[in-house]
């Protein structure tokens, strides 16, 4: 019988069995079923000493395990895929199919929040459709909160204030990120550390924005108050599509920032960096997407 372990003789990465994709599911689970409890929980606060310190609504435990599981598989598994790389085993036949796979998973984003636009769209464009309800009841609350958009109470953000500076923080993050990409790839590595570091900034900064973006919006009642009826769908939507945004950028500035230990490191050549390559089109992904959104939900529609 051959060897298993014997030397290749293709091209190919036949991949060791790894406990990492088992893991790091487990612990996403376990992560949102705390997240549900956190905010609706799943039993009530007296169902028994177990279960209520456990699954009572506010419990956040069982979320911030399932996080700290999903961290601590996901950078293990991380760190494999470095060593494999390390290692030689990501021939151009492999890196190849590492390109083809992260352009798979921004495609998978973009329709993640083609999604989004499409209720907000849907929204936007059609909601004088629903003043046609029939005026009995609370069928007339709805036809009046809806006889234009924004709903009736809202009040929107001035786009070319915060929104605006977070735009000029994304786009001025793209340039920094590209010089670092071909500063790399021409092998100067002290530029593409201040790039980086920079980009990395400029990360953390426009996410401390949108934090203070979201104080202020809730703190004012700008969204969700008395005087704006039936808005709550206006407020989901906005929350839900410039909220996964910024988790996206966190995921991305976290990203960037394991780039940048590689690179202290030492890691990273002008002929190997894809994976500060893909660090970077994931970035460019988060800019694009975040002009889609200043345009249309702060600008044309907000």
């Amino acid at each position: 019988m051959a060897d298993a372990h014997a030397t290749p003789h293709h091209d190919y990465h036949l991949v060791s069995p790894s406990p990492w994709p088992l893991l790091s599911s487990i612990a996403v689970t376990i992560m949102m079923i705390g997240a549900v409890v956190w905010m609706k929980g799943l039993v009530p606060a007296d169902a028994g000493v177990v279960a209520g310190a456990l699954l009572a609504k506010g419990d956040k435990a069982l979320f911030f395990a399932g996080l700290v599981g999903t961290f601590l598989s996901a950078g293990l598994w991380w760190a494999d895929v470095v060593k494999e790389g390390n290692a030689g085993d990501h021939t151009p036949v492999v890196s190849i199919g590492l390109r083809y796979g992260m352009l798979l998973f921004i495609a998978s984003e973009v329709m993640f929040f083609v999604a989004f636009f499409w209720v907000f769209f849907e929204m936007t464009l059609f909601n004088e459709a629903r003043t046609h309800i029939p005026e009995v009841g609370a069928w007339a609350d709805t036809a009046k909160a809806w006889s234009s958009w924004p709903p009736q109470g809202i009040e929107t953000l001035d786009a070319w204030q915060l929104p605006l500076l977070n735009t000029v923080i994304l786009l001025l993050s793209g340039t920094t990120v590209t010089w670092a990409h071909h500063a790399i790839a021409q092998g100067d590595r002290n530029a593409t550390k201040i790039g980086l570091g920079i980009t990395i900034a400029l990360g953390v900064l426009f996410t401390g924005v949108q934090a203070y973006e979201y104080h202020h919006i809730i703190h004012e009642n700008l969204f969700f108050n008395e005087a704006a009826i039936n808005s709550g769908l206006y407020g989901s939507i906005f929350f839900m599509a410039t909220g996964f945004h910024g988790f996206h950028v966190l995921i991305g500035t976290l990203f960037l920032i394991v780039c940048m230990l590689r690179l202290l490191a030492g890691g990273f050549t002008p002929q190997k960096h894809f994976g500060f390559e893909a660090a970077a089109w994931y970035w460019h992904f988060v800019d694009v997407v975040w002009l889609f959104l200043f345009a249309f939900v702060y600008v044309v529609f907000g």
